[in-house]
This record gives structure tokens, C-alpha cells and sequence, in this order.
């Protein structure tokens, strides 16, 4: 199976879903948008496209940002839907596939940075893709916006900060506006790169402060994640 990631920035990395990917010895490949590489011109090759967040939202204009081009990345989302790929967004990428689906991202009731619970609706309950997860589940958080809903859009995850934590857009297109991906390794290029994020935390009520954010244990959620994804590829490749 060949898994194609478009990042935005160096340290929005794509953590526990990359490690997904080697483990299967899936074929792995690029858009690193930050270091001027190309989005795919043709997604007739790529079975699962997997785009993360980063500091843009999907109105962040080339000229507020040269190497973010959002209705590009947009196009590519919307040509794997249609063909029938497996789509996961995070984050950005999340909101990025409500536009391309013709729903507008919003601002979150609160900023999240941290490890907080979820809780899953009753169709994420129903869902067996989520059947690992139980009805709560404790997850990375860093954000401040959300993702559209579409009219067919079905929620599966909230947050006490945020009413749209996981979406799904199509029986194999995800928007996880939470983060299942970090590993303590991410976590650390986040918080170097994301210092001003973290200048008034008292003002908010789900917000880590850094030292709490490295000392958390983010492995239970990279094995929901990765049985998750697992799932999701079963299904992906059913007849």
C-alpha cells in the first residue's frame, strides 16, 4: 500500500501514523511543503493520503505564506474522495477536508494544548473502526480552530473544549482535530517551536504547561490509533 504525506511544517510531524507506515513496510512518500516539494500531480498511485496540521488554517493566504497554497492542497483531498481513497486529516488537514467538501473550519470554544479526554458519540460508539476506543479516551490536543461540518458529516469524538474532535466525512475520510500521532519526540519539536503558545497558560483551562506535556505517557493512544488505521485499511482493501 503506498501512504502519501503532505507536511507543513517540520515539527507538525506525522509521528505515530509514520510509524504505521513502516511498520506495514508500506511505500512512503512526501509533500513537504515547508521545503518547497510538490504536491502529488496524481493520486491514481496513492492509496492513503494523510495531511497534517501546521500553523496555517485553511485561509491563510500564498501571500501570508508562500509554500501554503490551501485550494492546491484542497484539489488533491477532493480528487482522493472521489477516487476513492483513504483520506485522514489532522488537525489543519482536518479542516482542510471540510473546505474541500464545501464546509467552512471554525474557531474552537477553547484552545487545547495537552492531553485531555475525549468522548465518543453515540455513532462513534456504533462505528467498529472506534471499537477499541471505548466511550472516552485521553488524547494530544493543540489547537485553536475546528473543522467544518459537511450535511452528511457524522460526528464521532468531543472534547469539554471542543464539540468536533473526530468527523467523518465518508465511510473512509477522517478529520481528527485532536492529535493520536504525538510521541514524546514530537511533543519536543512542538514546544521548541511553539514557545509564545505557552506565555499566558494560566488563561486557559485545557492548556499543558510544557513540563506536563513531556511528562505524559502518549502510548495507549498511538496503539488505538494504530488499530484504527488498521481497520481502516481492512476496509479500504475489502473486495
Amino acid at each position: 500500500m503506498h501512504v502519501h504525506f503532505i507536511i507543513h511544517e517540520a515539527f507538525e510531524a506525522p509521528g505515530a501514523y509514520e510509524q504505521w507506515a513502516m511498520m506495514h513496510h508500506h511505500t512512503i512518500t512526501y509533500s513537504r511543503v515547508y521545503l518547497g516539494e510538490s504536491l502529488p500531480n496524481c493520486i491514481d498511485d496513492i492509496d492513503f493520503l494523510i495531511v497534517m496540521g501546521g500553523q496555517q488554517s485553511p485561509s491563510t493566504t500564498k501571500q501570508e505564506c508562500a509554500y501554503f497554497d490551501s485550494i492546491a492542497e484542497q484539489g488533491v483531498i477532493l480528487s482522493a474522495i472521489k477516487a476513492g481513497k483513504m483520506v485522514i486529516g489532522v488537525c489543519l488537514g482536518a479542516q482542510l477536508i471540510g473546505e474541500a467538501l464545501g464546509a467552512n473550519h471554525a474557531k474552537s470554544p477553547e484552545k487545547e494544548i495537552g492531553k485531555f479526554p475525549i468522548t465518543l458519540t453515540e455513532i462513534g460508539k456504533a462505528n467498529p473502526l472506534f471499537a477499541d476506543f471505548g466511550s472516552a479516551l485521553e488524547v494530544g490536543h493543540w489547537h485553536n480552530d475546528m473543522p467544518g461540518l459537511t450535511k452528511d458529516a457524522q460526528i464521532i469524538a468531543y472534547s469539554e473544549g471542543c464539540p468536533r474532535q473526530i468527523i467523518a466525512y465518508g465511510e473512509l475520510v477522517y478529520g481528527f482535530q485532536c492529535h493520536l500521532e504525538l510521541t514524546p519526540k514530537v511533543v519536543d519539536l512542538l514546544i521548541a517551536n511553539s514557545q509564545k503558545e505557552f506565555s499566558h497558560t494560566e488563561k486557559y483551562r485545557f492548556v499543558d504547561t510544557q513540563d506536563k506535556l513531556r511528562s505524559h505517557n502518549y502510548t495507549e493512544m498511538n496503539q488505538k490509533l494504530f488499530t484504527f488505521l488498521d481497520k481502516l485499511s481492512q476496509l479500504y482493501l475489502s473486495p
